[in-house]
């Protein structure tokens, strides 16, 4: 999808806390005199002695085996031109950004004060020593090709243009498929390509590289066909240049298989696309607006094969499905360099994973019920979790194939251990995304006013993860929307006063708390207060589930909640999970915010409705009740209520993974935990601490909270047959809400088991 932001909440992203968006952070403890000794003088002079004698163990004993640096001078970035290396900082940021979420890759960015070609060749191999590959950016055409030329020739790490050879390799994969689908032999089919800086130069000599003849390609600028009559044509250009009497783009497309676009947008009228052969490709590329729009194209002509650079159509050329894979599979088979060979096996690993079955939750992360080869569907979506492992292991096998790796992997223990770089769990939260855009719910905010909840029902509406229903007055929230510049889209706006369901609310309250003395005219005045009002729109089936807590204490505002929100069938009592995401780990902490000395009969169901929902995450539970002692260690009231709750558990639910007491640190490490021979847990970490008491749920969660790199989703409630969560008012951002969302829109696209009222 094509998202919108303010240029508030992208300042604020870049801007708040720690400036930027990368940070050096250490791997070796370092919090001892003695764990500096060995960081720094005297222990860091056994591996300087070791790399002194043989420069290939610096893969050994130091980052640089995982290390990237992202280079540029400033001179051509994204649309924004030649804006100068500190303006392009952001830029480079973000491409390392990347690098680490899709293949665990580090990366210094490197942003040179000149842009003279000398200078940067000679900076960029003044660094090598430091990095394992070289991924050049943002450089203006044409002295990018000599750079990159002139560093591959002299430099024995890979070296990767990726405006050039990314945009070449997804555009090249996209062709392939496109051509198989359209029924044509790349041999024998006409290429027009509009543009001629360096990436339509890339893509030109790349699809030419898989079997299209150079003799059926045309070139286009700004200025028309490159044709042999031009004078003005630059060293770059002038080999491209034909003889032919096509002197416009339109004159070139008439009767041409494939469209190349790699200029700027509304280039081609549907007069040109029409003028194309049968079963035209169009790869409209320039962003954010395509060369020809996708309904506009669709619409002139039903056989067109379209793609774009925008996330909102099918067929996206996306360069995120490229670079990080190269890099990975290159420094993985640490080679000297990136060959066509590797960059061509990337694109056909590519194009080969795309005519395969899709996973139901990539389809589902687009909205849809299924994705299929075809027209719609010819390169992988960038969500799909097996690009990693096809790209990488084809780039580190074509490595070794050419001679160009330096050490040789066993491609099937390969495939395992990119499968744990980036695997399930760290990719939950999108998974999370996926569901929910395709249950298509709507999740009520009772504090529809708020600032925060204003901008997070606008991220919400552009990334289709619920409908969102604010609660609050009209005029308000319209304001605030337009002060942050959020576009609410089809966000509803309940006011209390004006509801046309309070009378039956009402009526509906009165009675489910007349046992308590609520009385019609109490229950309408109730009506009346959002924190009321957002339950009862929950219980009625007016909106499938609700997140609040934002600017309300959450002892003030959950009585309401869990008074109206009935339990699920044979649950005793609600509670609450927060879910933690360290740098390699998943763990759910429960009973953050609900009981406060729970029964040995609560912590079980605690444990029990916490490991469930792990499971419905797609997350094999592990579940250790945690005490301050270990299987007996300390005998006392509090431990011995943690193992009583143990035992309930196993017997309510045996085919769980629950073991206790236990500590904490028996709970997640496995060396610990072999000091018990008692401890089912089999040498696995807990992803699952169930506390005794919330004093303490609440002081680990707060802990690691403040002391980790970590962030957070939560409080979860469980137990309630409707999706009802509440956050902490002290810490939430708009990330927080927009999560939080997408846990109660997945969680209300799959319940549907019968309930009964609370009390």
């Amino acid at each position: 999808m094509n998202v919108r932001t303010s240029r508030k909440e992208a300042l604020d992203y870049h801007s708040e806390g720690r400036p930027g968006k990368i940070e050096v952070v250490s791997t070796k403890p370092t919090n001892t005199q003695y764990d500096l000794s060995l960081a720094y003088s005297p222990g860091v002079a056994e591996p300087c002695r070791e790399i002194a004698e043989d420069k290939s163990k610096v893969y050994d004993y130091t980052a640089r085996g995982n290390l990237v640096a992202v280079v540029t001078d400033g001179s051509a970035v994204l649309g924004l031109g030649n804006i100068g290396p500190e303006a392009a900082k952001p830029v480079m940021e973000g491409k390392g950004v990347l690098f680490k979420r899709f293949a665990d890759i580090d990366v210094f960015d490197i942003e040179l004060s000149t842009q003279d070609v000398d200078e940067i060749v000679a900076a960029v191999k003044a660094i090598a020593p430091t990095v394992s590959g070289i991924n050049l950016e943002d450089i203006s055409a044409p002295r990018c090709f000599e750079i990159e030329r002139r560093l591959r020739e002299e430099l024995d790490i890979p070296v990767f243009h990726d405006d050039q050879h990314g945009t070449a390799l997804i555009a090249g994969a996209a062709v392939l498929n496109a051509a198989d689908v359209a029924g044509k032999q790349l041999a024998d089919m006409k290429m027009v390509v509009s543009g001629a800086g360096a990436a339509a130069i890339a893509c030109t000599e790349f699809i030419i590289g898989l079997g299209l003849k150079r003799d059926n390609v045309v070139l286009c600028d700004s200025k028309g066909v490159l044709h042999s009559g031009r004078v003005d044509l630059n060293e770059t250009k002038l080999p491209y240049a034909i003889e032919t009497g096509a002197r416009h783009l339109a004159d070139a497309m008439v009767g041409c298989d494939l469209f190349l676009g790699l200029s700027v947008g509304n280039t081609v009228t549907p007069e040109m696309l029409l003028s194309m052969a049968d079963n035209p490709i169009v790869l409209a590329m320039a962003n954010p607006d395509p060369e020809i729009p996708y309904e506009l194209a669709k619409k002139t002509r039903t056989d067109v094969i379209i793609g774009t650079g925008r996330s909102d159509y099918p067929n996206q050329v996306n360069n995120v499905l490229g670079f990080p894979y190269v890099f990975r599979g290159a420094l993985d088979a640490r080679a000297s360099t990136i060959n066509d060979e590797m960059l061509y096996a990337a694109a056909r690993a590519l194009a080969d994973l795309a005519r395969e079955p899709v996973p139901d939750q990539v389809a589902q992360a687009y909205g849809m019920e299924e994705l299929e080869y075809g027209p719609e569907y010819i390169i992988p979506k960038p969500v799909d979790l097996r690009v990693i492992r096809r790209v990488a292991v084809a780039v580190a096998k074509a490595a070794m194939e050419t001679g160009v790796a330096r050490i040789q992997l066993d491609l099937d223990q390969y495939v395992r251990q990119l499968g744990e770089r980036v695997g399930a769990e760290r990719e939950l939260m999108r998974e999370i995304v996926s569901r929910a855009r395709h249950a298509k719910k709507r999740i009520v905010f009772p504090e529809g006013e708020s600032d925060r909840v204003v901008i997070a029902a606008g991220a919400l509406v552009q990334e289709r993860i619920a409908t969102p229903i604010l609660i609050g007055r009209k005029a308000v929230i319209e304001r605030v929307a337009k002060l942050h510049g959020v576009h609410l889209g089809y966000t509803e706006i309940v006011e209390p006063e004006h509801w046309h369901k309070s009378g039956s609310y009402a009526e509906d309250l009165a009675l489910l708390r007349s046992h308590r003395g609520v009385e019609l005219a109490e229950a309408q005045e109730r009506m009346l207060d959002p924190r009321w009002l957002g339950p009862m729109m929950v219980r009625n089936g007016d909106a499938d589930g609700m997140v609040c807590g934002v600017t309300r204490d959450a002892r003030k505002t959950m009585s309401s909640m869990l008074k109206v929100i009935p339990l699920r069938d044979g649950v005793r009592r609600a509670s609450s999970m927060n879910l933690i995401f360290t740098r390699d780990r998943l763990l759910g902490l429960t009973d953050t915010a609900v009981n406060v000395n729970p029964t040995e009969e609560d912590l079980a169901e605690i444990a029990i409705l916490a490991a469930e929902e792990f499971q419905r995450l797609g997350i094999d539970p592990c579940v250790a009740m945690v005490s301050f002692s270990s299987f007996g260690g300390t005998r006392h009231p509090h431990s011995d209520k943690v193992r009583r709750a143990v035992k309930i558990a196993n017997e309510e639910a045996p085919h769980f993974l629950i073991d206790g007491e236990m500590r904490v640190d028996c709970a997640l490490d496995p060396l610990v935990q072999e000091r018990y021979p008692s401890c089912r847990l089999g040498g696995k970490p807990a992803n699952i601490l169930v506390f005794p008491t919330l004093e303490a749920a609440n002081i680990g969660f707060n802990m690691l909270h403040m002391l980790t790199d970590i962030y957070t989703v939560g409080p979860i409630y469980l137990g309630l047959a409707k999706p009802a969560h509440m956050l902490q008012p002290h810490s939430v951002g708009v990330s927080d809400l927009v999560r939080l969302t997408a846990i109660a829109a997945t969680e209300a696209g799959r319940l549907s088991e019968p309930s009964r009222a609370g009390g």
